[in-house]
């Protein structure tokens, strides 16, 4: 997974570094960040957002599930004197008493959660925004979600063996849910000692669906743009 992330030439875990350096720059100049500016980032990965942010000398915390990814961040901070407060936990499960200027969660983390777990997540960003903080973060649209078709293929070592360093068959079966505007990847990973299976859920939104979520937990959307590198 890390070395996905870290991948300049595909959009797989994270995006390509001049999508992510445009993005910061509007993200920074849109919400007027500075030093003395409070973010924090939920699925940040190895901080390829959260270092930029830095760079630019504004306070920064970065929260992923991955301690292969933390750990990365925590070298590259480092290494290039950079003061990020990276925490390795399930977002979910994180709690804080501290209050943050602009929260993100940015490659659609959001849509891989369940109804319940977004919930979760609106009540928890509630609770950590200061007074006037924001939220960003990104969904997938229904107009992706009717390009999405249903398929079964199967692949050797799917993804240059992304999902195992050995030799492997991967089985793939795309479901897609009409109406409840979800899909399903399903990923059976055959291997020579063990098979995996792996559940791949996505919720698509509308412009209503998403501001409807967002208004029973009390918050209200402002803006809504093509991408977070504020494309109109």
């Amino acid at each position: 997974m890390l070395e996905y992330h870290l991948s300049e030439s595909i959009d797989v875990s994270s995006r390509n570094i001049n999508f992510i350096n445009q993005s910061v720059d509007w993200i920074s100049n849109y919400f007027n960040l500075n030093s003395n500016s409070d973010i924090i980032d939920f699925g940040c990965g190895p901080g390829l957002y959260t270092k930029r942010f830095a760079e630019k000398e504004i306070k920064v915390t970065g929260i992923d599930f991955s301690k292969n990814s933390i750990d990365y961040a925590k070298r590259v901070a480092s290494i290039s004197n950079l003061n990020v407060n990276y925490i390795h936990k399930n977002y979910l499960d994180f709690e804080t008493d501290k209050k943050y200027d602009l929260i993100t969660m940015i490659m659609c983390d959001f849509c891989a959660l369940s109804p319940n777990q977004r919930k979760i997540m609106l009540g928890k960003f509630m609770n950590f925004l200061k007074p006037d903080g924001k939220i960003l973060l990104d969904v997938y649209s229904l107009n992706y979600f009717k390009q999405k078709d249903e398929l079964s293929t199967y692949e050797l070592n799917h993804l240059n063996n992304f999902w195992s360093p050995d030799d492997y068959y991967c089985f793939i079966n795309s479901f897609r849910y009409n109406d409840i505007q979800v899909t399903l990847d399903k990923y059976t990973i055959i291997e020579k000692k063990r098979t995996r299976v792996v559940y791949n859920w996505l919720q698509y939104f509308s412009m209503e669906s998403l501001k409807k979520e967002f208004e029973e937990n009390n918050l209200i959307i402002n803006d809504i743009y093509s991408d977070v590198s504020g494309k109109d």
